[in-house]
Formats: C-alpha cells, sequence, structure tokens
C-alpha cells in the first residue's frame, strides 16, 4: 500500500534520504524497495526515501520523533533541531483510533506553525503560529478548547465538533504543503529507500 493514514512523516525538499537519515540519526541502516520500506515503517523503523523528485519524506509508525509523539514538550524543540540540518521541515501523523493528528512546518528556521489534537482527551497541546490558509479553508486548527466552554449553547457545540480534525484533513493539509502520500503512485516508484533505527532502539523486525 506505501504511506498511508495511521502514522506520521517527514516532507523535507532537496534533501537527499542519506541527508535525512543522518540528521534523525539512524542506525543498522538498509537498502530497501519502497513496498517493503513502507511496509516495515508501520511496525518498526523508519524508512527514508525519495518517491517523487522534489521531496523526499521519512514515515515511522511509532518513531518520529524517537520515543515520543507530537504532545511531547520537547517536540518543537525536535523540529527546529533537523531545520538546523535540513532546511524546511514539515511533520505530519494521524491516527484514526486516538483521534490523534498533527501538523507542523519549519520554515527558514524558524516554527512558524504547529497544530496537534487528541480527540480521545479532547485536547489540543500544541497551537503554535497562525493557521494557515488551507487550514482555514477546512475549518480546523483553531483553538476551540477555552475555559469557559461548558457553558457553551447548542450552536456552539456545532462549531466544537466541526472544527475537530480528522485524518482527511491531515492529507489535504499535506497535499498543500508539498505532497500528501496518498498522491504517490506507488507502483511508478522505483528507487530504493533507507531503513533504520533511531539511537537507542534495537531492531526486532528487518523488511
Amino acid at each position: 500500500m506505501g504511506i498511508g493514514y495511521k502514522t506520521s512523516w517527514l516532507a523535507v525538499q532537496d534533501a537527499a534520504p542519506e541527508v535525512v537519515a543522518d540528521a534523525l540519526g539512524l542506525r543498522h541502516r538498509r537498502i530497501v524497495d519502497w513496498e517493503g520500506g513502507t511496509s516495515a515503517a508501520y511496525r518498526q523503523g523508519v524508512f527514508v526515501a525519495r518517491p517523487v523528485s522534489d521531496w523526499t519524506i521519512a514515515h515511522s509508525r511509532i518513531h518520529l520523533p524517537p520515543e515520543t509523539d507530537a504532545t511531547d514538550p520537547s517536540f518543537p524543540a525536535w523540529l527546529q533541531m533537523l531545520s538546523t540540518r535540513l532546511g524546511d521541515v514539515q511533520y505530519f501523523a494521524t491516527d484514526r483510533i486516538g483521534e490523534y493528528h498533527a501538523w507542523a512546518k519549519v520554515e527558514s528556521g524558524g516554527l512558524t506553525r504547529a497544530y496537534c489534537y487528541i480527540g480521545e482527551r479532547g485536547e489540543v497541546p500544541f497551537h503554535i503560529g497562525e493557521p494557515s490558509d488551507v487550514e482555514r479553508d477546512l475549518g480546523v486548527g483553531q483553538r476551540w478548547l477555552e475555559e469557559g466552554w461548558q457553558d457553551w449553547q447548542e450552536p456552539e457545540w456545532d462549531a466544537w465538533f466541526d472544527a475537530m480534525p480528522g485524518e482527511d484533513h491531515v492529507m489535504r493539509i499535506a497535499q498543500n504543503w508539498s505532497i500528501c502520500p496518498l498522491d504517490i503512485p506507488d507502483s511508478a516508484v522505483n528507487a530504493p529507500g533507507i531503513y533504520g533505527f533511531p539511537s537507542g532502539v534495537e531492531p526486532c523486525y528487518e523488511p
């Protein structure tokens, strides 16, 4: 299937997979084809490849960022650390089980946007920067959990539910910002990629 839902990925423009793998500190590296690498990254580890001419994608179900996710307070610093080596970096994650959806980007060395929503807890742990145009068009990316929300009336509750992002919103934002994995013609990807593991993670699965 390639990269689809229930996962996380980085999109980096004009960076070789080797450079991205170095920035992520990947160890135990192997050269793997697109089908094997994307499948393996859904289980463990990180797969870095350049499926289209302009964008390199680093994909992982559980190791982007290492040992945590976009709810961790260290997440902005991790993204900015990557940007010092890679330039502009974008991050996306989505998992419908816990309704965990996130997107972020670093531009010209600064974290211009970061948003994370956890539906099962009704929390927005990150809301940094102003919503982008595509977020406004989709009606997501707002800070709508404010003190006193228990007193909202029915129309406000309708707006609250309408503003909850889903996995398709994440894909639409990725499509607008850079590249949506669902748009990658998997059968046409011929270049192999790098499959490896962040520091401190020992391999227990090989493609």
